[in-house]
């Protein structure tokens, strides 16, 4: 027997087993949270959205409730304890209203107004972008001259001239903000839709006899969606500024509902009295609201942007 004849046979090389692929979904979670200020923008998101939905539990006073108001709180210094006993933490307004519960409320107000508004004008704007996109011709023409005319005004100016002609109110400041952001939506949508109708599934699924659509919102929507919600959470925020500024100017919300910007407006008379609380504490609640959704939707441009997919 020869020595090669002892020697045990060789192990047959380990084969790597292949990883199964990562859901879409784990990626995008796993990119957003890599940015530490992108998930401070998420936490404090989360935080506003939570006390605002919790203001009728976690507020001393409901703010626009004649009953529970008392003039003899007015304008109070934030920490003092008022004539109905209710302590002020970040002081009372003009009419004895507690700033801490207003803004809560007002914060409700922004939220709703935005969510409603810009996902509205999303179906909308969605909608003919696709159809202008995929039918072209004189379609297409029609939708982008009306998109290109709307899109040459400022939106503060259309929303101005659609509240002189519906006035104020909760229900017409949606209504304007959607006749204002319909049109954004719509070139981005357009746009997208025009680089994803070439592609070979929609060739396939055209040689294959489906209907048009089928392929419009079976195909080319899901396609069309990761760029266009990026712009809906800027939209939001745009929407939430623009409805406060038209409630500043007195043209939005009436006083009887709680307003971010109607609270900034009701104390700007008083900042140079020393009484700086009543426009401060809700601008500031202003900002952190609008800078949390744009710190969100930052990360987002980047994490569907499809040339950073590793």
């Amino acid at each position: 027997m020869s020595v090669t004849d002892t020697q045990p046979p060789a192990a047959a090389p380990l084969i790597p087993r292949a990883q199964p692929p990562e859901r879409p979904a784990a990626r995008i979670i796993r990119d957003f949270a890599r940015s530490p200020l992108a998930l401070f923008g998420l936490a404090l998101l989360l935080v506003i959205v939570l006390a605002a939905l919790l203001a009728p539990w976690i507020t001393p006073q409901n703010p626009y409730d004649l009953r529970s108001l008392s003039i003899m709180d007015s304008r109070l210094a934030p920490g003092e304890v008022g004539f109905s006993g209710v302590s002020f933490w970040l002081g009372s307004d003009g009419q004895g209203r507690d700033m801490f519960s207003a803004i809560l409320y007002g914060l409700r107000i922004s939220l709703m107004v935005g969510l409603i508004a810009c996902t509205s004008a999303l179906l909308i704007g969605l909608t003919l972008g696709l159809v202008a996109a995929y039918f072209g011709g004189r379609t297409d023409t029609v939708i982008m001259r009306l998109v290109d005319l709307h899109l040459s005004f400022p939106p503060i100016l259309v929303a101005l001239i659609l509240l002189a002609i519906l006035g104020r109110g909760l229900e017409n400041i949606i209504v304007a903000l959607i006749i204002v952001q319909w049109a954004t939506f719509a070139r981005m949508a357009r746009a997208t839709a025009l680089s994803e109708r070439g592609r070979e599934y929609v060739e396939a699924a055209q040689s294959l006899g489906l209907s048009r659509i089928r392929i419009l919102f079976g195909h080319l929507l899901p396609n069309c969606l990761p760029p266009l919600m990026v712009l809906y959470t800027v939209e939001i925020a745009s929407a939430i500024a623009l409805e406060a500024t038209l409630s500043f100017l007195g043209v939005g919300l009436p006083a009887t509902q709680p307003s971010l910007g109607l609270l900034i407006s009701n104390g700007f008379q008083f900042v140079l009295s020393g009484q700086y609380w009543i426009s401060v504490f809700p601008g500031i609640a202003l900002l952190l609201l609008i800078v949390a959704i744009n710190l969100v939707g930052d990360r987002l441009r980047d994490v569907l942007n499809p040339r950073n997919i590793t």
